[in-house]
């Protein structure tokens, strides 16, 4: 009989791109494949590509850490997505569930461990996102992506494996990208990237530096929903919203990159060897994971850092041009990391967690 697994993870694109590493992987082993997120979630748009996945949609809260009026209506959304995820995995039984965080993941681990099905957490950030917090108790084992995450989370649940990257990002082609921005070989690339949602304050800076920026680059700015400014039209600049299938061949014609510090974004561009700048969420809107990826990666030699609170014209401009005086150097750098063998331990473990579940039952 075939195995089935159960993936869950949403509210942002970053909890959701290692799943889609992994499915075509377990669909490749012959392993029945479910997936439970929010019924309107992000997470319901990025996995509609996959056939052979069932998606279920539950109820579910945001876990905000600001006063908001909406804090006192989720718990309640959040009881309600337990009993929906419990009910829904006692008729999926699955042998697994693989959970990359996002607070609609947190219904999904409780009701998993109410039916005594094994979790297997992956962590992304230095230190762990409240859902993930909340669900490590409830977790049979847990993976992350940076070996400091160790000492932050001191359980023998634990385990470092690295970043999972997707094959297809691999797979990228300069000259199509190329083609598709309709660009020229003659002036590298810088491609900026703000998150799934965009970065207004980062869209902002660059357009404001456009006529400097287009001297030196090609410009190939993906603003995030309802960021395009329809006014600019410069020849060697191209604006989008998001990009789907022509992003692995527009992220192989980079030269370099602009981001935030999200984990898996930037492990994508380690992978790739794409030299970054990194400027990560302020510690105003976040819990400050980005500010500590965002120093992980300088102190390895894989990016530069500026931080929102210093970001001006001026000191953009001086990164941009640091970055690129060290674009060698950096290049150089990531090309010594080694990450391929990562999925193929993630798969192992969630194997061999599935299969202590049946020797159990």
């Amino acid at each position: 009989m075939s195995k089935k697994i159960l993936f869950t993870g949403g509210g942002s694109a970053g909890h959701v791109t290692v799943n889609m590493a992994l499915i075509p992987k377990f669909t490749e082993l012959g392993w029945n494949i479910a997936y439970m997120g929010s019924k309107k979630g992000i997470e319901a748009e990025l996995i509609q590509p996959f056939d052979n996945v069932e998606y279920y949609g539950i109820s579910t809260g945001k876990l905000r850490r600001y006063l908001n009026i909406e804090n006192f209506k989720d718990p309640f959304r959040i009881i309600k997505g337990v009993f929906e995820a419990y009910s829904l995995i006692r008729k999926i039984k699955p042998d697994v569930v693989f959970s990359k965080g996002g607070f609609v993941s947190v219904p999904v681990v409780i009701g998993a461990k109410l039916n005594h099905v094994p979790i297997v957490i992956h962590e992304s950030d230095i230190t762990p996102g409240l859902a993930n917090r909340i669900a490590l108790p409830l977790a049979t084992k847990v993976c992350v992506t940076f070996p400091e995450t160790l000492n932050e989370l001191k359980s023998d649940k634990a385990i470092y494996v690295g970043s999972i990257i997707r094959d297809d990002l691999r797979s990228g082609d300069t000259a199509k990208g190329l083609s598709f921005l309709t660009f020229t070989s003659s002036k590298p690339v810088m491609l900026i990237m703000g998150g799934s949602l965009g970065s207004k304050r980062i869209n902002g800076i660059v357009r404001g530096n456009l006529d400097h920026l287009l001297t030196q680059f090609q410009i190939v700015h993906i603003c995030g929903k309802n960021q395009i400014d329809p006014s600019i039209e410069r020849e060697g600049y191209q604006q989008y919203e998001y990009l789907h299938d022509e992003l692995t061949d527009v992220i192989a014609a980079a030269h370099i990159v602009v981001t935030r510090a999200g984990s898996n974004s930037i492990f994508e561009f380690l992978a790739l060897h794409k030299p970054m700048l990194l400027i990560p969420l302020s510690r105003a809107a976040s819990r400050g994971d980005q500010i500590l990826n965002a120093h992980s990666f300088r102190k390895a030699g894989y990016a530069e850092v500026l931080e929102e609170e210093t970001l001006t014209d001026e000191s953009f401009i001086d990164a941009v041009e640091l970055l690129t005086s060290r674009r060698d150097e950096i290049a150089q750098n990531m090309a010594n990391y080694n990450g391929e063998n990562t999925i193929n331990q993630v798969m192992e473990m969630i194997q061999n967690t599935a299969t202590s579940k049946t020797r159990k039952s």
